[in-house]
């Protein structure tokens, strides 16, 4: 099926008030955002508009229910100044996989990478130029029906925004290994992009920077042992040569940066395993000297280097250099900014505006 986007642009772009080398993050928005409406049982009125708040009924189903989810993705410029998607269509696999959870109708892949396209098209100037720094792209889905009552709603808004970010962290990481709160568990929502599930990480995180850590190593909820998430990445330990990432297990997000680094890393000769991880295990690992370096993986952050993770019978030290990280990292943004070559076939290149 096509898709005809029905473009409205900005009178004067607010670019030039951005200084893309001091960018607060998530608070500066390019001039438009993308739209489009579910009724009727099928997706209608694409478009691009100029960013404006969204009318929306008091009753809206997604404010009651929770049935809201999103993606997040980021777009590069290569040596030429050509916008850059990576792996577009995994992201558009992810958000229909967290819609099926969540009991919300499906976007055609055509349409959301079409979307994607013709809005960072049109927002190009807003891409940061600087090393580490990209547009971020937030797609997400939330049921604007009005109505107070317990099933799925029958009218939805897809929008894709867009905001310029810097490198998100500057420094090697803590973890606490947190055992009260638990993040997922198989056959909940884990596995979804689901805005609730982020919701429920927020107190536990607070709680841990107050006691002097950056994000919160999740573990199993029913044995608080085992090695799920940190923070809103997933995460690998390299262990005797080897690197360790937790097996999917319907309580873990399916990653695209970890899913791309496995295969960079296999692509550099090391031995991926994905296996069930405990937190017993790191610590004996480290206490032998066989743990080498860890980080975790996710869109926002690319890779952030774990320095220690902090338990209640005291802290387990990682590493202070990540060298294996820091070479998946520059091939990850090498491949992003068209530097080297995209064996993977992972990007998509944004030619021209389309409309």
């Amino acid at each position: 099926m096509s898709y005809n986007i029905a473009i409205k642009k900005i009178e004067k772009s607010k670019v030039d008030t951005i200084d893309f080398n001091n960018i607060p993050l998530g608070t500066s928005f390019t001039d438009h955002m993308f739209i489009c409406d579910y009724k009727d049982g099928e997706w209608q009125n694409p478009r691009i508009e100029p960013l404006a708040l969204i009318p929306t009924h008091p009753a809206a189903m997604a404010l009651h229910y929770g049935q809201a989810i999103f993606e997040g993705m980021k777009a590069n410029v290569d040596a030429d100044g050509t916008p850059m998607l990576f792996r577009a269509d995994k992201n558009a696999a992810r958000l229909n996989f967290s819609a099926d959870r969540m009991g919300m109708p499906n976007v055609p892949e055509e349409l959301f990478v079409e979307g994607l396209k013709q809005l960072v098209a049109m927002d190009k100037a807003w891409i940061p130029p600087q090393e580490g720094s990209a547009l971020y792209l937030r797609p997400f889905m939330y049921a604007d029906e009005a109505f107070i009552g317990m099933r799925a709603a029958t009218s939805y808004k897809f929008i894709i925004m867009a905001s310029p970010a810097g490198p998100f962290f500057s420094k090697r990481i803590k973890l606490w290994a947190e055992k009260k709160f638990v993040r997922a568990v198989d056959g909940g929502t884990g596995e979804a992009k689901a805005a609730g599930n982020y919701a429920a990480a927020i107190r536990p995180t607070e709680l841990a920077k107050a006691k002097g850590y950056d994000q919160v190593l999740w573990l199993d909820a029913v044995e608080h042992e085992y090695i799920q998430e940190v923070g809103t990445m997933n995460i690998f330990f390299k262990i005797d040569g080897k690197f360790i990432t937790p097996r999917r297990d319907g309580a873990i997000l399916d990653g695209i940066t970890r899913m791309s680094v496995i295969d960079i890393l296999k692509d550099k000769g090391f031995e991926v395993i994905e296996r069930p991880i405990t937190l017993t295990e790191i610590r004996e690992a480290s206490e032998k000297g066989l743990l080498e370096e860890a980080f975790g993986t996710g869109t926002a952050v690319g890779i952030a280097y774990i320095q220690s993770i902090g338990t209640e019978n005291g802290d387990i030290h990682v590493s202070d250099e990540s060298p294996v990280g820091l070479e998946v990292n520059d091939t990850l943004n090498a491949i992003k900014t068209g530097k080297i070559e995209d064996k993977f076939n992972w990007m998509i290149k944004v030619e021209e505006e389309l409309a």
